[in-house]
């Protein structure tokens, strides 16, 4: 059964859209407005060998903001839909990444109970004209979206660049290992008999 997913959003702010194959090669189509978001999309695609594309255009003469956040919420809903019943798939991933200097750390729970916990400090509140802040944007949406239990450690790091790609790495490579099919698991991964 293919595991994959298109979430289109379109509102007077931005107008999104994602194609999500979970079980892909880590090809990626990415065409955002803002280019920070599409440098980590592209990795995250990579690093989770996930094939995405992502058109997501917005009001980025505001700021980036709604363009982040939607591509979140997008994103996070097309996780959710390629999932479908969940069934066999090992659930929870973990992964450390280091970026230079950085290490992050990401723990995902496919719960059906959205969380997000980030324990990360930017040195910097700008990337080039990318707000480090809206990395907390994303990340909820995300998690909020396709209904997971999401951590985020950045146990240390200086550039604040690094930081947030190893956060992107980690969080693919956490995603690859909890949406893996795993032959030993029978149906739904929960003692309820339902996520």
């Amino acid at each position: 059964m293919e595991r994959v997913a298109r979430v289109e959003r379109s509102t007077f702010e931005t107008q999104i859209k994602v194609e999500l194959d979970i079980d892909g090669e880590g090809k990626s189509e990415i065409h955002t407005a803002v280019p920070f978001m599409s440098h980590m999309l592209d990795l995250f695609t990579k690093h989770g060998h996930f094939n995405l594309m992502v058109d997501a255009q917005g009001d980025v003469e505001v700021d980036d903001h709604h363009t982040t956040e939607d591509i979140g919420i997008c994103l996070g809903q097309a996780i959710l839909q390629a999932l479908g019943d969940k069934k066999g798939i090992k659930r929870y991933g973990n992964s450390f990444v280091p970026m230079d200097e950085a290490l992050a750390q990401v723990v995902v729970d496919l719960s059906n109970r959205p969380h997000l916990e980030l324990r990360a400090q930017f040195p910097s509140q700008k990337v080039g004209t990318f707000d480090t802040e809206l990395v907390h944007e994303f990340l909820w949406k995300l998690a909020l979206e396709a209904r997971m239990n999401l951590h985020v450690i950045v146990h240390y790091g200086q550039n604040t660049h690094h930081i947030i790609e190893a956060i992107f790495k980690a969080l693919a490579r956490a995603l690859d290992e909890a949406t893996t099919i795993d032959p030993r698991v029978k149906g739904i991964p929960s003692t309820k008999g339902m996520l």
